[in-house]
C-alpha cells in the first residue's frame, strides 16, 4: 500500500514536472517567435526608410535634371532669335547693296550714253578752264594792287591787304573801326570802307564776305550774349556800310561771325589780342563761269 502510493506520488511528480517543462518550452517558441516578428518589422522599416531616402534623391536629381534641360532649351531658343535677327539684317543689307549696285550700274549707262566728248572736246575743255581760272588770278592781283594803293595812307597796324588760298584778304584791325565791346563803326573806319567800296564797284566777277574776329576774352553785355553776337554783329555793320551807304550790290556778299575761333596770333599777350580783334573782307572769284563749263 505504501509503495503503490509512493509509486503515485512519483508517478505524479513526474507528471507534474513534464507539464512544467512543456509550459516552459511553448513560453520559449512564443517569445522566439514574437522576437522574430519584430525583426521582420523592424527590417521592413528599414526597407521602405531605404528605399523613401533613394526615391527621393532620385526625384530631386530628375527634377535638377529637368531645370537643366529647360535652361539649355531656353538658351537655344534665344541664339535662335538671334540667329534669325542677324540673318534678316544680313538679307537687307543683301538688298541695300544690290539696289546700290544697280543704281551705280545704271549712272554708269546714263554717263556714257550722255558722254560722247571726244579727245579733242575734251582737251577744249580743259583749256577753257585753265583760261578762266588764269582770268580770275589776273583779277584777284589786278584787285589787290588796286586796294592796297587805294589804302596805302593807312598804317600797317589800322590794316593789311595780302593773298591767301586764291583770295584777297584786307584786314581792318578793331583800332581803325570800332570800340572797344562796340559795334559802331568810327568815322575813320567809315572812309577806309568808302575807298574800299570804290574800288570793289569796279570789280564785277568776284564775291565779297564780311568775317568778324574776337579775342578769347569773354564778353558778355546787354547788348551781346557772347564773342559771337559780338562779331556777327560788327560784321553786318559793315555790310550795311558797304551796301547801303557805298551802293555795293548786296546779292555779292555775305556777313559772317567767327567769334575767337580763327586767330591770327597768340591770345596771350595784349599785341595778340588785338591783333585778333579784327575784321576781314575776303574777296573770292565768282564761280558761275566754271560751273557753267562744268555742265554744259
Amino acid at each position: 500500500m505504501c509503495e503503490n502510493n509512493s509509486i503515485k506520488s512519483r508517478s505524479d511528480i513526474h507528471r507534474k514536472l513534464g507539464s512544467t517543462d512543456l509550459n516552459k518550452s511553448n513560453y520559449f517558441l512564443v517569445e522566439k517567435t514574437l522576437h522574430l516578428f519584430a525583426f521582420v518589422f523592424v527590417i521592413l522599416i528599414i526597407s521602405l526608410f531605404f528605399t523613401s531616402c533613394v526615391s527621393s534623391k532620385k526625384l530631386i536629381a530628375s527634377e535638377a535634371r529637368v531645370d537643366e534641360l529647360q535652361k539649355d532649351s531656353s538658351n537655344t531658343h534665344n541664339q535662335l532669335n538671334m540667329c534669325n535677327a542677324q540673318m534678316k539684317n544680313l538679307n537687307k543689307e543683301k538688298s541695300s547693296l544690290q539696289n546700290e549696285n544697280a543704281m551705280t550700274q545704271s549712272d554708269l549707262e546714263a554717263l556714257a550714253v550722255e558722254s560722247n566728248m571726244t579727245i579733242a572736246d575734251q582737251a577744249k575743255q580743259l583749256k577753257d578752264f585753265q583760261n578762266i581760272i588764269q582770268s580770275q588770278k589776273d583779277v584777284l592781283n589786278k584787285l589787290k594792287n588796286s586796294i592796297a594803293d587805294a589804302l596805302m595812307s593807312y598804317k600797317a597796324d589800322e590794316l593789311s591787304v595780302y593773298m591767301k588760298h586764291g583770295k584777297v584778304y584786307v584786314s581792318l584791325e578793331e583800332k581803325l573801326l570800332f570800340k572797344s565791346g562796340s559795334d559802331v563803326v568810327d568815322p575813320k573806319g567809315k572812309e577806309a570802307l568808302k575807298t574800299l567800296a570804290n574800288v570793289l564797284n569796279t570789280t564785277k566777277d568776284i564775291t565779297v564776305t564780311i568775317e568778324g574776329h574776337t579775342d578769347d576774352v569773354p564778353i558778355k553785355t546787354k547788348q551781346f550774349e557772347d564773342n559771337w553776337d559780338l562779331s556777327t554783329a560788327r560784321a553786318t555793320s559793315i555790310v550795311r556800310i558797304l551796301t547801303k551807304d557805298n551802293s555795293f550790290d548786296p546779292n555779292r556778299i555775305t556777313a559772317s561771325g567767327r567769334s575767337q575761333f580763327h586767330p591770327l596770333k597768340s591770345n596771350t599777350t595784349d599785341e595778340g589780342r588785338a591783333g585778333n580783334r579784327r575784321t576781314e573782307v575776303v574777296l573770292a572769284p565768282d564761280l558761275n563761269e566754271i560751273y557753267k563749263l562744268l555742265y554744259q
